[in-house]
Parts: structure tokens; sequence; C-alpha cells
């Protein structure tokens, strides 16, 4: 059995990408950022945003080290490129810049921020590439591939069943959830650029 799947292996990959991806602390974001639509389009935009989250992990697992050497992108690029969308995302949820909701504004939250860099954010793609450059035979690379599954399996589990706390809280904890998200999420994409920034003065 070891020879196939390394117990070991999946158990780092997943609590590492377990805490960087966040699956409980998602949730208030999840209900800020889809504030104002139906339980169906929230199951849908769950969904959607796992997907597009485990598309972008497995693409950087596969392909991640190359992909980076071939733009000549490094991790700081990545941070700061997040951080910055990050916190546009807060400036709007903070000020309630919320347009009416309709199919194309679910897609584009679905991919942007919750698919990305929400879930698949720099943290989780430089943890993914690590992983992979580290593996040394058929067994680690299967448990990699396992504990990425498993953790959108997650993901996908806290944010489609988040919608239910919407019958609780009501539209009104709804709204102070997106404030507090907003300000959460500021403060993760100043975070986020200012590691960047760290970074590049450490390469320079």
């Amino acid at each position: 059995m070891s020879r196939v799947f390394d117990p070991t292996t999946f158990g780092e990959v997943f609590v590492t990408l377990f805490v960087i991806m966040d699956p409980l602390g998602s949730i208030p974001l999840f209900l800020g950022l889809t504030g104002g639509r139906s339980d169906k389009t929230r199951r849908k935009l769950a969904a959607q945003a796992v997907y597009v989250s485990l598309v972008v992990i497995t693409i950087f697992a596969v392909l991640g080290q190359q992909i980076l050497a071939f733009l000549g992108i490094g991790v700081p690029a990545l941070q700061g490129a997040g951080g910055l969308l990050l916190l546009i995302v807060a400036l709007e949820l903070l000020t309630d810049r919320q347009e009416d909701p309709s199919e194309v504004r679910d897609v584009n939250v679905a991919l942007v921020p919750l698919g990305t860099p929400l879930l698949a954010g720099p943290g989780a793609i430089v943890a993914v590439i690590v992983f992979v450059k580290q593996a040394s035979g058929f067994d680690e690379f299967s448990a990699i591939a396992v504990g990425i599954v498993a953790i959108h399996l997650a993901v996908y589990l806290a944010l489609r069943f988040s919608v239910s706390i919407t019958k609780i809280i009501k539209e009104a904890g709804i709204v102070l959830l997106t404030r507090v998200s907003g300000l959460l999420l500021s403060a993760i994409a100043v975070q986020l650029v200012a590691d960047s920034v760290r970074a590049f003065v450490a390469e320079g």
C-alpha cells in the first residue's frame, strides 16, 4: 500500500492547505460576497469557486515551476498581485459598492475573488509547488493529488452548508458580516503586499 500512497505526505499536504485556505474562515467572506443572492445561486457559486480553485491548484502542481520560470515570475510577484486584487474587493465590501446580482456577476464572483486568490492564492500555490518539487516517488505524488482533492472537498462542504447560516442570521447579519469581512480581507491584502515588498527587498 505504501508503494502507491504515502499517508504521511497526504497528512502534510492536507493540513498545510487547510491552514492556508482556511475553509471555516472563508465562510463569512463567502456570505459577504454573495449577499442578496438566492440559496440556489450561492450553492452554484460555491461549486464554481471550488472548481476554479481546484483547476488552478492542479495546473500549478503539474506545471507551476515551468510556468513561473518561463514567465520570469517569482513568489513575491504572486503575493503582490494577489494582495492588490484582494484590496480592491475589500474596498467594495466596505463601501457597499455592490451591483445588482446577475449571471455575469455570479460567474465573476466565483472566479475572482472566491476561486482565486481567496482559495487558490499565492500561499496555496507556492505550498503545492514546493510539495511537488520535494516528492520523489509515485506514492508521494499520489498522496499530493489526493490531498489537493480532499482539501477542496472540505472547502466545498464548508461553503455549501454556510447557506444554512443565512436562515439564522438573516439579511442584516449578512450586511454585518460583509463589513467585517471587508475589514479582515483588507488586512490580509495589506499583509500580502507587505510580504511581497519584504521579499523583494531581501532579494535585492
